[in-house]
């Protein structure tokens, strides 16, 4: 595809010339617990002071009667409207390296032409790795640290990674389109990557996934970011989260199981006996996603 004469997109100023830039993609609308990809990419546009500079056609790829802009009214007045639309972002680390960000809401309709589109722009901004952000919730205890997993149409990539390999056929978001379109056009430095959030905290923020992302980026792409301010708050939480449990037998005694589980799945089965040295396999039944994190939210209001 070669963009023509009225392309689907509006350049703040000119496409500029970029070294080697990594594009990171997190697009609002998939799978994303605990908004950790979001945050993420929150994190990612403030520490490289990115700017817009390709905004897409909202009219062309969102249905606003699914995501209708919001109005601004100030005592009766209606100041302006803010439309949500996807856009490109360009930003610098503290070295100099180049990132492209592609943020805002997932498209829609029109993904093949969408898709052509983003790629076709990677290709003439030189853009030498792409890397897609989500999160998914997962039968991990929030003691342990944050897991990740790649998907990527490079064999050869994904054997070179050390995060988790899954075999499952489910719906694809936007991004998983994207990694295909980057690859057939020559971009093969390609992932996505998904932290895996505790499935009984999924339905709240999760800043601890949301620093690993940020860390995996700053590894896979060579660029310099901070993820401290959200390590920060994953220590607040941790320390709410273990307050909550101690409070309750009930949620001990699950998320000890959790940890056997978990540890043992893993190959760490050191800490997965009995007091008789024999091996605890998981038999309890774990509260619901539901269930659990709204006893979780309500401690964490009643603790401001």
């Amino acid at each position: 595809m070669a963009i023509g004469s009225n392309p689907p997109f509006r350049v703040h100023g000119q496409l500029p010339d970029l070294h080697e830039p990594t594009l990171i993609t997190m697009l609002s609308g998939w799978i994303d617990a605990s908004g950790a990809a979001a945050a993420a990419m929150e994190t990612l546009v403030s520490e490289l002071s990115a700017e817009p500079l390709i905004t897409f056609d909202a009219d062309t790829f969102i249905d606003f009667r699914a995501r209708r802009p919001t109005m601004e009214l100030r005592d009766g007045v209606n100041t302006k409207i803010i439309w949500t639309t996807p856009e490109i972002r360009r930003g610098r680390d503290s070295e100099g390296h180049d990132v492209l960000l592609l943020t805002g809401p997932e498209p829609d309709s029109a993904w093949n032409y969408f898709a052509a589109t983003v790629s076709e722009l990677a290709v003439q901004l030189g853009v030498r790795r792409a890397i897609g952000l989500g999160a998914y919730p997962f039968g991990a205890p929030h003691t342990r640290p944050v897991g990740l997993s790649c998907t990527s149409p490079n064999a050869d990539l994904v054997a070179s990674l050390p995060y988790a390999k899954n075999s499952v056929d489910v719906p694809a978001g936007l991004e998983a389109i994207l990694e295909h379109e980057f690859y057939n056009r020559g971009i093969t430095d390609v992932v996505g990557l998904w932290a895996q959030v505790p499935h009984y905290i999924a339905a709240m923020a999760y800043p601890a996934a949301g620093a690993t992302l940020v860390e995996a980026v700053a590894h896979i792409a060579g660029i310099s970011v901070d993820a401290n301010p959200l390590r920060r708050e994953a220590a607040i939480q941790r320390e709410r989260l273990d307050q909550l449990v101690l409070g309750n037998p009930d949620h001990a005694d699950m998320l000890r199981q959790l940890e056997l589980a978990y540890d043992a799945a893993r190959g760490a089965n050191s800490d997965a006996v009995n007091d008789n040295g024999a091996q605890v396999l998981f038999t309890g039944e774990l509260p619901t996603m539901d269930e659990l994190a709204a006893e979780v939210e309500q401690f964490l209001k009643e603790q401001h």
